[in-house]
């Protein structure tokens, strides 16, 4: 059975997402600018950045460069941008500030196509508030969708019960990987129509030499990285992998030119496994 994968996938919102994206955590601002504009030019059109990262304006500026190149080729609309407020910006009259400065850091972009609350941290009536300031700069222009990011499925099931929800989370971005796979979290996501992103798709690299992951490589000719991203394009997920070595982009991108069949996603599969890389707090109060 063939498994097509999209380039694009539908928000709730409306707008459309491109299903692979350039993470840029700990992409230093000193060279995030042309590691965005190279990746520009190998076919990324989807670049996740935060406040947290201290890189929002390298991004836009990679993004902007590239634009300016070749403007009759090259459009802003082709390009999704993603920004995240971090804990202690949550709460209405914070959020509002928050978002002006995010918006001011990227301003010749015109919007942000997508801006997340980056962790449900902040608390119940926090969480809330954000989610109102959020939806005013919808109606605002400056952002054109908005989401999640770290929610456990009572984060949402209180978001979507707010009686002044206006516009639903359209994604909510998770670390997923084979050894933490969140099946049932995102399970509920995607029965809710919110897009599950899965940030830390690479496991940080700890994993490049599973002999699973080896012996599938080298069957489909491709390194473990591409099977890994290839891997959750194929559990529905929108992954974002991270690199730094601009080099390694163009392959990482390189994933829509082969398919893993059925029985190797179940042989990379961990369901049992809990095995966090990063920060979690899908659990939190």
């Amino acid at each position: 059975m063939s498994f097509q994968v999209p380039k694009l996938a539908k928000l709730s919102s409306g707008h459309y997402i491109p299903t692979v994206g350039l993470g840029t955590w700990a992409i230093p601002n000193n060279i995030a600018s042309e590691v965005v504009y190279n990746a520009l030019k190998v076919g990324y059109r989807h670049f996740d950045s935060a406040v947290l990262y201290d890189n929002e304006k390298e991004v836009s500026e990679g993004i902007l460069k590239w634009i300016d190149e070749n403007p009759s080729a090259n459009k802003r609309q082709e390009v999704f941008y993603t920004t995240k407020l971090w804990n202690d910006e949550c709460g209405y009259h914070n959020a509002k500030r928050a978002i002006k400065r995010c918006y001011k850091r990227v301003e010749r972009l015109g919007y942000i196509d997508l801006l997340l609350i980056h962790s449900p941290l902040c608390g119940p009536k926090e969480r809330l508030e954000t989610w109102r300031a959020m939806q005013e700069a919808v109606d605002e222009g400056i952002v054109k969708s908005i989401g999640i990011s770290n929610y456990g499925a009572r984060h949402i099931e209180e978001l979507l019960r707010w009686d002044k929800l206006k516009y639903k989370p359209a994604v909510n971005q998770i670390e997923i990987s084979p050894w933490i796979m969140r099946q049932e979290l995102a399970d509920f996501c995607r029965s809710q129509d919110i897009l599950v992103e899965a940030y830390a798709p690479l496991n940080h690299g700890g994993r490049f030499k599973d002999k699973t992951l080896v012996k599938i490589a080298r069957k489909h000719n491709v390194s473990t990285t591409q099977v890994l991203v290839r891997w959750s394009l194929q559990h529905g997920n929108i992954p974002l992998p991270k690199t730094s070595k601009i080099e390694r982009l163009e392959s990482n991108l390189d994933v829509f030119g082969f398919e893993l069949s059925p029985e190797e996603v179940r042989e990379i599969d961990q369901p049992n496994a809990y095995e966090p890389s990063d920060w979690e707090c899908t659990n939190a109060p």
